[in-house]
């Protein structure tokens, strides 16, 4: 059976709870910030399950949690600042990892792929590891090949909750998309718009909203004098996610080497 450590136990990390439980997995481990008042709760009754004998931890705390419970794998849904820390340690105890957090800098994430590689772990790292987003992005691909000289737009919607913006999912795309066109994002990307000017040939638009309850939608707008194409993704549920979540554990279990969610789909 795999033993799993959840740190981050927040939407994502309760609904990773419940569905690891129900695919047989045993989670041995919960960690959370510090002043988290579930600090000493079961983890099992705080994700909505039977309890599961497993009292959320302090992060304070994480690399004596670790000790004690030795996972197979970390799931890492905390926050950017959080995470690049936790990966530094967990890499040097040799524990593989799958790092559904987003928000990192080109830098920590240059830093993190490297520290996996030095310490021989093995990780999945994606801003987003729905099966679904992750055909998004090959649909995407392939339109930026064909529509080179359409006028690119990116609109990603989320809940009020959300913190970074725009979110991991509109970046990769981003980034996929100036890879077709051979530039570099941070030399065409445009975020938002405000004042009096035209759109500038080759711009990447990229655009967040932040209301209400939304689960994540993300769409390409493709578009020339004339007519215009959109592709989206929307998730109904965070089960899309948890889905690609799991499927990351058992992946990433044994192996060594940086991967990503195209990997462990086979796509």
């Amino acid at each position: 059976m795999t033993k799993i450590a959840m740190l981050g136990i927040g939407r994502m990390g309760r609904e990773i709870i419940k569905k690891a439980v129900g695919e047989g997995i045993d989670v041995v481990a919960a960690v959370d910030s510090p002043k988290n008042p579930i600090i000493g709760k079961d983890a099992g009754i705080v994700s909505g399950i039977d309890a599961l004998d497993v009292k959320v931890s302090s992060a304070a705390e994480l690399e004596n949690t670790l000790g004690k419970t030795k996972p197979d794998v970390v799931v890492d849904f905390t926050n950017a600042e959080a995470c690049f820390w936790n990966f530094k340690l967990i890499c040097k105890k040799g524990i593989n990892m799958v790092v559904g957090t987003t928000g990192f800098s080109d830098k920590q994430l240059d830093e993190m792929r490297k520290e996996a590689v030095k310490c021989n772990t093995g990780v999945v790292i994606s801003p987003n590891m729905s099966v679904g987003v992750n055909v998004f992005w090959d649909l995407i691909r392939e339109a930026t090949k064909i529509l080179r000289d359409y006028d690119v737009e990116i609109i990603e919607q989320h809940h009020r909750f959300k913190k970074d913006s725009p979110s991991g999912t509109a970046l990769r795309t981003a980034e996929i998309i100036a890879g077709e066109m051979e530039k570099n994002l941070k030399d065409i990307a445009v975020y938002g718009r405000k004042g009096a000017r035209e759109r500038e040939k080759g711009e990447i638009g990229i655009h967040a909203i932040r209301a209400g309850d939304i689960v994540g939608e993300h769409t390409v707008i493709y578009s020339t004098l004339g007519e215009r194409i959109e592709v989206t993704h929307k998730a109904h549920s965070r089960t899309a996610f948890v889905n690609g979540v799991i499927k990351a554990i058992e992946f990433i279990k044994g192996k060594k080497g940086v991967y990503g969610m195209n990997d462990v789909l086979g796509i």
